[in-house]
């Protein structure tokens, strides 16, 4: 019993100070409504598809699942825009946790858009995740759900 004394303790101390360096969320404002900007941008980029503006919002890592769980990278989701039309969208609410250099983003958008003619509009739920490159938020992950 003695000899299980030492390594308890040392996982015990490892795990607590892997506890207490994890970021915590931060409630600085700034911070918060930066991400919401870049959210609304986002959204305002694809209703005028302004490849240029997508391109510096989307991380050249970009990944997203469709609500078919398809992936689709950013090269992917730059293509897509000559069939894939958003018309006009509304954001909901938004959710935004920043932790550190990292913001988890869960909101819901309503939406006309258009999809090789086809219209596709209704309500989604989505979850991005961004993270702050070089002073500059930009979104790493992404994805989204249709609402029934």
């Amino acid at each position: 019993m003695k000899k299980l004394i030492v390594p308890v303790l040392s996982t015990c101390a490892c795990i607590g100070m892997v506890l207490a360096s994890a970021p915590q969320p931060s409630n600085d404002q700034a911070v918060v409504s930066a991400v919401r900007q870049v959210e609304q941008d986002m959204g305002d980029a694809m209703v005028r598809a302004d490849m240029d503006k997508l391109s510096q919002i989307y991380a050249d890592d970009f990944a997203t699942i469709t609500s078919s769980g398809k992936v689709l990278t950013k090269k992917d989701v730059l293509q897509d825009l000559g069939t894939d039309k958003l018309e006009s969208y509304e954001n909901g609410p938004m959710d935004i946790q920043v932790f550190g250099n990292h913001a988890v983003v869960h909101g819901s958008t309503s939406e006309k858009r258009t999809v090789n003619g086809k219209d596709t509009s209704g309500q989604f739920v989505w979850m991005d995740l961004l993270e702050n490159r070089d002073g500059k938020w930009v979104v790493v992950r992404s994805a989204g759900a249709r609402v029934k």
